[in-house]
């Protein structure tokens, strides 16, 4: 395969698993559950227009505008130094969702996602001023880590799913190596992450 074609697929992979959009679809796998069928379809839309506001489409467009802004470009925005800012801005959006799922009475168990994610963010955010952990393979670790504590929970086999999660992580992570947005240690420190990060608020909530 061309270089130029490794790219090209690297750069949709990073796109596609953007750590914005695992929340999402986190939320998406819990609802698909035999166990949650107990729950009303227009209740999940609800739940999950919220998680989409506030997790995707609000710190999406403040990011969007704040790189605008000062005039940089995408790439100069994923600079270790200049990361700090968005890491707070998504890190308000997900702690305003946290609060509002709260005052909706929602679920711990469904509200958790969130937190998780929000706990993901905040560990990343303060490693960055260190070192430019991933936040890619960090969200998707998140993942592995849910689906591990929610199979202890709920009791059941999470194998099928975790060989998947685990197989998109490592294409994740070889993409952002590829890009040359991160290095190994920087991509297996981020799973790491999150995935204990996702377990522990998780299996605690």
């Amino acid at each position: 395969m061309k270089e130029k074609q490794l790219i090209v697929i690297a750069r949709a992979v990073s796109m596609v698993f953007t750590p914005f959009y695992l929340s999402l679809v986190g939320m998406i796998a819990l609802f698909l559950a035999r166990d949650m069928k107990i729950f009303r379809l227009e209740y999940k839309l609800e739940v999950l227009l919220v998680v989409y506001l506030f997790t995707i489409l609000l710190p999406t467009i403040a990011i969007r505008y704040y790189r605008k802004f000062l005039g940089w470009t995408h790439r100069e925005m994923l600079q270790k130094e200049r990361r700090m800012v968005p890491y707070i801005i998504s890190i308000v959006c997900y702690f305003m969702c946290y609060h509002l799922m709260n005052m909706m009475r929602i679920p711990h168990f469904m509200s958790s996602i969130i937190l998780a994610s929000l706990s993901i963010q905040i560990v990343c955010a303060v490693i960055n001023v260190w070192w430019k952990i991933s936040t890619h393979t960090a969200a998707i670790g998140g993942v592995a880590g849910a689906l591990v504590a929610f199979s202890l929970k709920f009791v059941f086999n999470p194998v099928w799913w975790l060989c998947f999660v685990i197989l998109m992580a490592g294409l994740v992570g070889t993409s952002r190596m590829i890009l040359r947005q991160h290095s190994l240690a920087e991509v297996v420190a981020g799973f790491l992450t999150g995935f204990l990060c996702s377990f522990f608020i998780i299996l605690r909530f």
